[in-house]
């Protein structure tokens, strides 16, 4: 089985890309809201750790962003607790898809968790800030303190560049990341 990581900037599009491969995708912001609305142990595991924020179960992201903009120790003891279950359920996708012949994991922190294994396929989703930004502000949620603190945690980009063994450059038009994407699958397979 080919491992393919998919990494870059937050909001630059790793997660479309992962599908436009057409292989299982891993996609662990997928798994974490999962977790926040269905895991009844999750919620208990972060409202004894935290409990002047979570309250509420389904757990209600506007908590989880007051509890990690009110104390950079959140954000750590949130991961600490998230990053464990990820992990499980990532196992658990890999021996599902063991059979396939390609699949993508699409993982915020891959390089920082030191989940990719050295012969896995990194590939590094590169667009402009500017773009970036645009598409963030968009979101529902956009906070820049948010943002800001999620980046603190993150390698620098330069750093998951260099790791990679391909460059998919995002203008964020289709064709020309699926005639990438076609390239990058005939030079692995």
């Amino acid at each position: 089985m080919i491992k393919i990581g998919i990494l870059g900037d937050i909001g630059s599009g790793k997660s479309h890309i992962a599908k436009i491969f057409g292989y299982p995708v891993f996609n662990a912001d997928n798994e974490v809201a999962k977790l926040y609305k269905r895991d009844k142990k999750i919620y208990n595991k972060l409202k004894n750790n935290l409990p002047k924020y979570i309250h509420s179960f389904p757990i209600n992201k506007t908590e989880i962003i007051n509890a990690i903009l009110a104390n950079k120790r959140n954000l750590k003891k949130i991961i600490k607790i998230i990053h464990f279950e990820i992990r499980k359920k990532m196992s658990l996708f890999l021996k599902k898809n063991r059979n396939k012949k390609i699949i993508i994991l699409d993982i915020p922190l891959l390089l920082e968790n030191k989940i990719s294994k050295k012969k896995d396929i990194l590939i590094f989703v590169e667009t402009k800030k500017k773009d970036v930004l645009k598409r963030l502000k968009k979101r529902k949620n956009f906070n820049q303190k948010i943002l800001n603190r999620f980046k603190s945690i993150q390698l620098p980009l330069d750093y998951k560049k260099k790791k990679s063994n391909f460059i998919i450059k995002n203008d964020f038009s289709n064709n020309s990341v699926k005639r990438n994407v076609k390239i990058i699958l005939k030079q692995i397979s």
